[in-house]
């Protein structure tokens, strides 16, 4: 009977915190066993530093003895090591504190760099699940509780196991009864841990979770803030921020006000054993059990050892934090990742067929998002090289779908879609790794703040500025940007701001044709454009001398006329329109 109640208690710790925490345990020591020089040279001086600590207790001792056996030819000499240990004992601590940033800074800095990596790599649809602003809490807050960690948990804990290992012996080689004091508070520790404990998952999940609420709100608000003017919604947005802010105040509130219980109890535990040790050591002394100088050491490797106990303690809340935000990092990084294993496959059809123009071919693909709503069933489309392709449909039908299933943004879940070469003997199936064939201009402002020069390096590092100006006139931005102050080196504010919808939409188009692949996509790339200005940016790319395949999303039809083939998105599929039917779309707009 008492074996299942066991096995049934076993069962239930294990698939309960204790089995989550096992598991994120093992994520960071992923990491932490990268840096195990590092730990192991962190938790050797620190032990050095308690032996040193120890001996200065000894030499203490040794000290009032002398000066209460009024041997005043040892007082200077031992005087003396006293002051070499505390000087040493200060100089490890030194040490111990700047080699503990130094590699705390190299380690941080090392784990955000692997996970913001991992971040970029995700899964794109699963990745926009989460808000940008949780996704900055836990890739700058949750990173630097794990870097901390893999630096201070373990060698704290062999520091600390190891001081009050060291401190016990040495008291009950000298006197066993006062070791008894170290352990009159450990129940009380114990007890109040374990209830802390439960108190701490819980407020560190919600703590979390409202990080992340209000890092998204004041991200969110930045980012929007002309139309946050625009709307008049100042005092609206003033009055939700104060109330998230409440929200957390009354959260840590009740938290702190827990905390404060629990650390009176410690406290008020932790004086009633010194005050015990005093008494009993008073006792000792006047009974002549112990000399003067052991009572001093004792009564000082005492508040060692209930010290010691405290911090061991302490390393449970510590525990749960790192475990905590390593179950928040491990959903991000083990959500699926894109493949890029045929990087080198792609880069060598695109050097192999490059010249020769490359095209796509997409037929009989299906694909439905993780909502349950379904975009495409058996759709297919074709785009041969020299040619632009318009796709058109009402807002809403799959454009831009299109756009992510072309770019393995979003990867299909039927059907074949791949890359193919202008003879269409040879083609790659579309993947991430095929993304370096492409050039994109997405909807929107997507310039980056920096110069032009920067944006449009960004995708070419070593372009001249003749390549870049070039690449403006075909885009018909060279007209604006010629006439700023200091020209390609002008300075674009975040968000493209600084230049209007139209200028920002030139810039991303030049920044395209920079990247000179032989597919390019334009996602309602020109709809802040005039007419004009949107034939004559699409009359420059069909003119031009290089095979490129040329892809356009448009609810505009007037450049219809210019494009070698028109499909339009129809339930679910892409249907080729006639002439008849461009001129019918063209005379309706």
């Amino acid at each position: 009977m008492w074996k299942e109640r066991i096995q049934f208690y076993i069962s239930r710790i294990q698939a309960g915190r204790l089995s989550e925490m096992k598991v994120q345990t093992k994520w960071i020591y992923q990491y932490a066993r990268l840096y195990w020089k590092s730990v192991v040279f962190y938790t050797l001086l620190g032990m050095f530093g308690t032996i040193v600590s120890l001996g200065g207790s000894l030499v203490s001792r040794d000290l009032v003895n002398i000066i209460t056996g009024h041997q005043a030819g040892k007082v200077l000499q031992t005087f003396a090591i006293m002051i070499g240990l505390n000087v040493g004992n200060m100089i490890v601590s030194e040490i111990s504190s700047y080699a503990s940033n130094l590699i705390s800074m190299r380690v941080d800095a090392d784990i955000k760099a692997d996970i913001f990596d991992k971040i970029l790599v995700t899964d794109w649809e699963s990745l926009t699940n989460y808000h940008t602003g949780d996704l900055l809490t836990r890739w700058s807050s949750d990173a630097s509780m794990i870097s901390n960690g893999v630096l201070s948990f373990i060698p704290n804990l062999i520091i600390y196991t190891f001081r009050f290992i060291s401190a016990f012996v040495v008291v009950v080689y000298h006197d066993p009864s006062f070791a008894l004091f170290a352990f009159l508070g450990m129940p009380v520790s114990l007890i109040l841990s374990k209830t802390l404990m439960k108190r701490m998952v819980n407020n560190n999940e919600k703590s979390a979770a409202m990080g992340a609420k209000m890092s998204g709100f004041n991200q969110e608000t930045f980012s929007n803030i002309q139309t946050i003017k625009a709307f008049d919604l100042i005092d609206l947005y003033v009055r939700r921020l104060k109330q998230l802010q409440q929200e957390y105040i009354s959260m840590r509130l009740e938290f702190q006000r827990m905390s404060i219980w629990t650390s009176v109890i410690l406290s008020t535990v932790g004086l009633l054993v010194s005050y015990a040790s005093y008494g009993w050591g008073i006792y000792r002394v006047w009974s002549g059990a112990i000399d003067y100088g052991t009572m001093t050491m004792f009564l000082g490797l005492s508040g060692t050892l209930t010290g010691t106990l405290h911090n061991l303690t302490s390393l449970v809340p510590m525990a749960i934090n790192l475990t905590t935000s390593a179950g928040r990092l491990m959903d991000i990084v083990e959500m699926p990742r894109e493949d890029y294993s045929k990087s080198d496959v792609v880069a060598e059809f695109a050097k192999k067929n490059g010249k020769s123009g490359i095209g796509i071919e997409m037929h009989d693909i299906s694909y439905t998002y993780h909502n349950g709503t379904q975009v495409f069933e058996q759709a297919s489309l074709e785009a041969s090289p020299h040619e632009i392709v318009a796709l058109v449909g009402p807002s809403g039908e799959g454009k831009t779908t299109m756009m992510r299933i072309l770019l393995s943004l979003i990867p299909i879940q039927g059907g074949i879609a791949k890359c193919v070469a202008a003879k269409k003997d040879d083609g790659i199936e579309l993947s991430p790794a095929t993304r370096q064939i492409f050039s994109y201009v997405p909807q929107g402002n997507t310039m980056f703040s920096g110069t032009i020069a920067e944006n449009m390096r960004n995708v070419k590092e070593d372009a001249t500025d003749e390549e870049i100006i070039d690449c403006l006139k075909r885009a018909c931005a060279w007209e604006f940007v010629k006439k700023l102050p200091d020209g390609i080196h002008s300075k674009i504010k975040e968000r493209g701001g600084g230049f209007s919808e139209g200028q920002a939409q030139r810039l991303s188009i030049a920044r395209a044709l920079l990247r000179d692949t032989p597919i390019l996509l334009l996602d309602e790339a020109t709809s802040a454009l005039d007419v004009a200005t949107e034939r004559k940016v699409l009359k420059n790319i069909s003119r031009d001398c290089k095979p490129r395949t040329c892809i356009v999303t448009t609810h505009r039809p007037t450049v219809l006329s210019i494009c070698n083939q028109v499909y339009a998105i129809r339930q679910k599929r892409c249907e080729v329109l006639s002439e008849e039917e461009i001129t019918q779309m063209m005379h309706d707009f």
